[in-house]
């Protein structure tokens, strides 16, 4: 008789193959109907788990390193908690890293979370990344990587993230249905996905609503803060461009832009509506307060480390790398900056 494998196992049961590995592996995150299932059906019929997987799980050292972009920045400070969330039920340890928005910086970290043996890397590239060698190394040394926010799409490994086209689609179909027709974008560099897929957005809800794109009402933030912001603002006002509303990459960039309007007496939303992206918290106290994108952060620290798990099943069972995209809900949250 041909040995049972684990697919075999799961489709006897109606389950996913990574729910029977679960069980069999003895993680917390499994309901214990389900574990009561797998574990009658395994002993009925007499399979044996993989001893080259268990060997393999032996040589963990429940390590795993967070390599992030910024600092006191509240989406990756909320994504971290989602992470620990899950990460402390099934007895990881945390490492937690910044690079600073340097190339070089990411690239060490790489290098000394591989020469301490961390069981996966979670990353999002900083804006300076152009070449993704470290990131080939840290598979081909056996490692999990997860990506997440700022990705690589030519990287073959697990990715979650945001729709940030459609979410800045809809913040633009906002400004829109409240009657601006001359739509500002501060967009991030050239880099990021993130900064390509919101301008691509905010070009989208301009094409659906028949309104001319005019790339002299794009301005590049290339950090997207307050002052990157408060300048943009600044040569929007020197150039004497006609606009009646903003789409700002991040909430800090609106702020900035704010900031100037103030300083001019341009008032918003009276004279012009403004939308950020990101819901800091910061866009809750400010005068006014700030229209925003939520990114659904906690969440996707969630599926960062639920993703890991998948993927270190997968590994155990000689799989290669998955490939998924993940795409988290956004929200819209309207506040005084976009009411009319």
């Amino acid at each position: 008789m041909e040995k049972l494998k684990l697919f075999d196992i799961a489709k006897a049961l109606g389950l996913s193959k990574t729910t029977v590995s679960k069980v069999l592996n003895n993680y917390s995150d499994v309901n214990q109907f389900t574990r009561i299932k797998v574990l009658n059906y395994v002993k009925k019929v007499g399979f044996e788990p993989n001893r080259q997987a268990s060997s393999l799980r032996k040589k963990e050292t429940k390590t795993i390193a967070i390599i992030l972009p910024e600092i006191n920045h509240d989406f990756y400070n909320s994504i971290q908690e989602g992470i620990l969330s899950v990460s402390q039920k099934n007895d990881y340890n945390l490492c937690v890293a910044i690079s600073n928005e340097s190339y070089e910086t990411e690239k060490k970290l790489v290098n000394q979370f591989l020469g301490r043996n961390v069981d996966a890397i979670f990353l999002s590239l900083c804006n300076e990344t152009k070449n993704f060698d470290h990131l080939k190394a840290i598979q081909e040394q056996g490692k999990v990587l997860v990506m997440f926010d700022k990705i690589e799409k030519t990287i073959n490994c697990p990715k979650i993230i945001v729709d940030d086209r459609k979410a800045s689609f809809l913040a633009t179909e906002h400004l829109i249905k409240n009657g601006c027709n001359n739509i500002l974008h501060f967009r991030g560099g050239f880099q990021p996905q993130i900064s390509i897929d919101r301008y691509l957005g905010y070009r989208d809800a301009l094409n659906k609503y028949g309104i001319p794109f005019d790339k002299e009402k794009v301005f590049v933030c290339e950090t997207a803060d307050e002052n990157n912001g408060f300048f943009a603002a600044k040569k929007v006002f020197k150039s004497g461009i006609k606009f009646d509303g903003l789409f700002a990459v991040t909430d800090y960039a609106a702020i900035g832009a704010i900031q100037f309007f103030k300083s001019k007496k341009i008032r918003v939303p009276n004279d012009v509506l403004v939308v950020g992206f990101s819901n800091w918290k910061v866009t809750r106290f400010t005068s006014p307060t700030i229209s925003t994108v939520d990114q659904s952060a906690f969440l996707m620290g969630e599926n960062i480390f639920n993703t890991f798990l998948e993927e270190k099943l997968l590994k155990s069972q000689g799989d290669p790398p998955g490939n998924k995209i993940l795409k988290l809900p956004t929200k819209l949250i309207i506040r005084e900056s976009s009411k009319i």
